[in-house]
């Protein structure tokens, strides 16, 4: 296993001076993460250039020292659909709107036998590659992308989703178990907590404090609320984006992580936009540097996958500004179970 055995990770709470922490979490999906809304034939050149953008990732995160979560769906983690399917959790999620269950959509034939064959469902080979990257953790995104606030499922569900990341991990040769995880589309459930903490998990990323950040559902949720989430992209209309380590709160024997911002993609539409964008993001991280707070950045790989140079250039100007602030400010890098891990020994 190549992420922090147990006595890396002490050993870096140790050293840890207890200064400001910038946290990178990705949310791992390829197309498991709209299956049941976007049309894959359309997609596809998009999630092959996301493919093809994780090393130049892994490799700018090596160079900057920085240190991120990879919630990653289960179903990723295989390289062939015989052995995916004889890892399916004991009980699938039986939402109203029976579109939004993987199972469904795998059992529908939507998916090819194997990784070579199907570079849209399958990432082991990726997987392999994080975890060969120094600094990074494979976190869970869920096993089957599995929605907490949907009608119809249940925790009892939720739990055998979430013992099948575990099992998966075994399955494919990784050994190890699922110690953060991102609520897919960010429905974050409290009522889940106990089941978190129940299968190992230490940590979970919840939402910006910002109204337009409670996602109860992926059906029907408002203009307004959209329409606000990128506005506060490029304009001061939030709240305060960092947020200080004894603030930070332990829920059912959970961490609750907050997000400070999502990095949207480039958009060449947007023109200036783009760079006001950036210069927002490293003006958050200064102030979360200044006052020895903590600044928590996430994305999906596949925001990249569309103008793949623009938004990894807009990456290292943010990784350049990391590491200016490290050693002006001592801002340290951190994955999400790094974190935990320092508040369990503070």
């Amino acid at each position: 296993m190549v992420v922090l055995e147990k006595k890396e990770i002490n050993d870096a709470d140790m050293n840890f001076k207890g200064n400001s922490c910038f946290i990178i979490s990705l949310d791992f999906e390829l197309h498991w993460g709209g299956f049941e809304k976007w049309n894959l034939g359309a997609r596809k050149n998009y999630y092959l250039a996301t493919r093809e953008i994780i090393p130049p990732i892994l490799k700018a995160f090596e160079r900057s020292g920085v240190h991120a979560t990879w919630a990653t769906v289960g179903l990723l983690l295989f390289e062939r659909k015989e052995d995916l399917i004889n890892n399916f959790p004991r009980l699938k999620p039986t939402y109203d709107n029976i579109q939004l269950s993987a199972f469904n959509y795998i059992l529908k034939d939507k998916i090819g036998s194997d990784e070579n064959s199907d570079q849209f469902h399958y990432g082991k080979s990726l997987v392999k590659k994080i975890l060969g990257a120094a600094g990074q953790e494979l976190g869970s995104h869920s096993f089957a992308h599995y929605y907490c606030n949907e009608p119809g499922q249940t925790v009892e569900q939720f739990k055998a989703d979430a013992l099948a990341w575990n099992k998966a991990s075994t399955a494919n040769g990784y050994h190890l178990k699922a110690d953060s995880l991102v609520f897919p589309r960010n429905q974050f459930n409290n009522s889940y907590l106990k089941v978190c903490k129940d299968v190992g998990i230490k940590v979970v990323r919840t939402n910006p404090i910002d109204w337009w950040w409670n996602i109860q559902s992926t059906a029907n949720e408002s203009i307004w609320k959209r329409f606000n989430r990128g506005l506060d992209a490029y304009f001061d209309i939030g709240g305060k984006t960092s947020f200080s380590l004894v603030d930070i709160e332990k829920r059912e024997g959970v961490w609750l992580l907050p997000a400070s911002r999502l990095l949207r993609p480039y958009n060449p539409k947007e023109l200036f936009l783009n760079s006001k964008k950036i210069g927002r993001i490293k003006k958050e991280m200064t102030i979360a540097a200044v006052s020895n707070e903590c600044y928590h950045l996430w994305w999906h790989p596949h925001n990249f996958g569309n103008y793949s140079r623009q938004n990894l250039d807009g990456l290292s100007k943010i990784l350049n500004h990391y590491t200016f602030l490290n050693k002006k400010y001592g801002m340290e890098s951190k994955n999400m179970k790094e974190l935990a891990c320092i508040l369990d020994n503070a």
